[in-house]
């Protein structure tokens, strides 16, 4: 099509001044009218509100548009709302361009309101030279697997298989360990529950027992994939004496793999000494002592924890790790409160730099303090020094922020240091699936809001403490979302991909082999289609990611969607300066 022929309307947003408060949205509305092509330009308060939604569908009925452009927020948030917006107004959804002005302009811009605004019209103009070259484009349809993949068998895991079997789809699960359950099967009381650890694994166990369509793997990993969305080939090896691998046939894959628990280094904060014990450690004391707590034989009346060990200390020590570990607090003065229940006798001092009993549990955190609880309160640089003399007993020194920094030396019979969850080491299932990691290194979501357990991978979710840190709760409601998520997919019997992949132009294509080692995803390979061997790209297999295309000695690769031509249009677009 030429400019004149189409017929674009363009929606910039306020987002409740989000964008409004630093783009002047009037000056971005002007220049978006004066584009050739444009016949509707407007703003509106909140493009993806329903009003907003109805206001676009009436202009591409009435307008007749044939393109799309939003100004507003990350596509990631409402790629899908506005590509819904135009398909039910009868406009290929791949005709719809989103641009992101708010956190492209408005929110990184915010000292310089005419500069912003200049930007913003600038990223405008890209987003419709773009759409002037779209074409209709229509999903890409496969059939799916009825089956799911679930890697790691604990809490998460496990209700996960159950939930999946219940709405009729197989299951098999995979677990490394020899046996079921994680780290839930190895407490006893835990909070927020307050229900037996072991006893909810064996009653998970025995259901998943119940269910013929569930196929458990113990002492097994997935160690390959191949397939695409919806039809996965997954390789799991089993057998540890004669390892040997089985190939399963899935539509999607839940990874459910759990965390580690932070182990200090000998000496950090004493650890190394006869007394001093991490949190995980100092939870099975307790379970294992049926009455007053003791360690060695010896009677404990007293003790003191120094939380976020290995957590929120960023270099301070190797290994240690710069994000709060979440749960930790509240696991710690869950512990107490147990403890304290026992044994009113015993004192205990929580040596801490925030305490972070989010949610409900701060009243938790009230009924520690009432039981006899005393909380100190250490500076981040000064943090808690243990010792032990030539007698054998256990002090903390440290300055109390709540006495004015006065000096504290605390005798304890034992140490407890609060140590986080860490991700687990899964260097080969992150190499197999391709999982992204955030800066934590634990699994990331595409969204931690809109998209909770979606992640890059088509039919790829995550669930659990394999994406943070989690308490058990948290873990269950994430995995019964993956079967969610999972369930939506398989239960139809087909998929729909976005058809936004490279091509290749087999004329222009010489088998020189450069895209191949390009695609992150191995979704390229060389055929003889023609009388000679070229590049094939797999629909369902390929991502999109336009790795491969500038690879290309011979430019016989494009992007759908992103054309070099669309792209070099969008260029022109941000370089476009008005002649005063």
């Amino acid at each position: 099509m030429t400019d004149k022929q189409r017929r674009i309307g363009v929606y910039v947003c306020h987002c409740g001044g989000n964008i409004s408060d630093h783009v002047d949205v009037d000056q971005v509305v002007a220049a978006a009218q004066a584009e050739p092509g444009v016949v509707v330009a407007r703003q509106m308060m909140f493009a993806c509100s329903d009003s907003g939604q109805g206001e676009m569908e009436r202009d591409i009925e009435e307008q007749h548009l044939d393109g799309l452009v939003v100004a507003s927020c990350s596509p990631k948030l409402h790629v899908v709302t506005f590509r819904g917006v135009a398909k039910r107004a009868g406009l290929n959804p791949y005709e719809y361009t989103q641009v992101n002005v708010r956190e492209q302009a408005s929110w990184v811009h915010t000292e310089d309101a005419q500069g912003t605004t200049d930007k913003a019209i600038s990223l405008v103009r890209a987003g419709i030279a773009r759409t002037r070259l779209t074409e209709p484009l229509e999903p890409i349809v496969v059939k799916t697997t009825q089956r799911t993949l679930v890697v790691g068998g604990g809490v998460a895991g496990l209700r996960a298989a159950i939930g999946l079997a219940d709405i009729g789809l197989g299951v098999f699960l995979v677990e490394r360990e020899a046996e079921l359950g994680g780290w839930v099967g190895r407490f006893d009381e835990m909070y927020p529950t307050g229900k037996n650890g072991r006893a909810l694994i064996a009653s998970l166990i025995d259901e998943i027992g119940r269910r013929p369509s569930i196929t458990v793997f113990a002492g097994a990993e997935m160690v390959s994939k191949a397939g695409s969305f919806g039809n996965y080939q997954v390789g799991i090896r089993v057998g540890a004496a004669s390892p040997e691998t089985l190939t399963i046939e899935v539509g999607s894959i839940i990874v459910a793999t759990g965390f580690d628990a932070y182990q200090p280094e000998v000496g950090e904060f004493g650890y190394g000494i006869d007394g001093v014990v991490t949190l995980p450690e100092f939870k099975e004391l307790i379970e294992a002592s049926a009455g007053p707590l003791s360690y060695h034989g010896r009677a404990v009346r007293s003790v003191a924890y120094v939380y976020c060990v290995g957590s929120r200390q960023g270099d301070a020590e190797p290994g240690a790790n710069a994000y709060c570990s979440r749960y930790c607090c509240a696991a710690t003065v869950a512990a107490s409160v147990q403890l304290a229940s026992r044994d009113a006798l015993v004192h205990q001092y929580h040596l801490y730099r925030d305490m972070r009993t989010y949610g409900k549990f701060e009243l938790m955190y009230t009924e520690s303090r009432k039981l006899g609880s005393v909380y100190l309160k250490f500076a981040d640089d000064a943090p808690p020094a243990v010792a032990q003399d030539n007698a054998g007993h256990l002090t903390v020194t440290m300055r109390d922020l709540l006495t004015g920094g006065e000096e504290l030396a605390i005798p304890a019979d034992l140490v407890v240091l609060v140590t986080g969850m860490i991700p687990c080491k899964n260097d080969e299932l992150i190499n197999v699936l391709k999982l992204p990691l955030g800066r934590d290194g634990f699994f990331n979501e595409i969204h931690p809001k809109l998209r909770p357990v979606e992640t890059v991978v088509d039919g790829v979710y995550i669930a659990g403490a394999c994406q943070g840190p989690k308490n058990s709760s948290e873990s269950v409601a994430s995995g019964l979302a993956a079967v969610t998520q999972s369930a939506v997919i398989l239960k139809k019997g087909f998929a729909e991909l976005d058809p936004l992949v490279a091509v290749v132009d087999a004329d222009a294509c010489t088998a020189c082999g450069v895209c191949l080692d390009a695609c992150p995803y191995g979704a390229i390979e060389m055929a003889a289609v023609t009388a000679r061997p070229t590049a094939v790209i797999s629909e369902t297999g390929c991502k999109g990611c336009g790795g491969c295309v500038p690879m290309c000695p011979e430019n016989a690769i494009d992007l759908r969607g992103y054309t070099d031509a669309q792209i070099t249009a969008m260029i022109d677009g941000l370089l476009e300066v008005a002649v005063a």
